[in-house]
């Protein structure tokens, strides 16, 4: 008996490493792998690391559950209703570090007259803005994780389907974004260098 359970218990622990790996990808795809200025994968290939996000089906197969005031999908949602909210000054009450600090550095570089460093449309993963077919493709799912959440956001253009992952963390009582990565155009907010 003993033996018996000795020999199961390896082969549960694999499949265990193994499923989580296969679930977290069918969430977010594969992880891409670079980041702008060629920074290496977060892991190396062939090596899961469980995300905070629960392992779920995308699309949501269940309707949206309305949301919450003062949730994170809650703070994400006007990025969706006014495209381009994430680079106007008023809005950095939102935001925290790192992302707070590359959205002030692109005031400073735009206020100084040497142009853009971020696209107006970073909450559409840089795509065509076509407000009908993103209303009616964009879906979103989030995952708190005490005072961590993600908020992973699909939607399609053209064909194309895009996904975001707004990450936050819980300031003071508050959900403020702290990243913004596209799983699809394997870019992320807190990599920019706007000097």
């Amino acid at each position: 008996m003993f033996r018996r359970l000795a020999l199961a218990l390896p082969t549960l622990c694999l499949l265990a490493v193994g499923m989580s790996g296969a679930a977290a990808q069918g969430l977010l795809g594969p992880p891409p792998e670079t980041v702008p200025g060629g920074a290496p994968p977060a892991n190396p290939p062939g090596v899961a690391v469980e995300p905070a996000t629960p392992p779920l089906a995308w699309p949501p197969s269940e309707p949206a559950a309305p949301v919450l005031p003062g949730s994170p999908t809650a703070v994400v949602k006007p990025f969706y209703e006014h495209l381009g909210l994430e680079l106007d000054p008023t809005e950095r009450k939102n935001f925290v570090d790192p992302a707070k600090t590359v959205l002030d550095k692109s005031d400073a570089l735009r206020a100084s007259g040497q142009g853009e460093c971020l696209d107006p449309n970073m909450a559409l993963d840089n795509a065509d803005y076509d407000k009908l077919a993103i209303d009616k493709s964009l879906k979103s799912i989030e995952a708190v994780n005490g005072d961590q959440a993600k908020v992973v956001v699909a939607f399609v253009v053209e064909g194309n389907q895009h996904r975001l992952e707004w990450k936050l963390k819980k300031v003071d009582g508050a959900w403020k974004i702290s990243d913004l990565l596209s799983v699809t155009g394997e870019w992320a907010l807190s990599q920019y260098q706007c000097e």
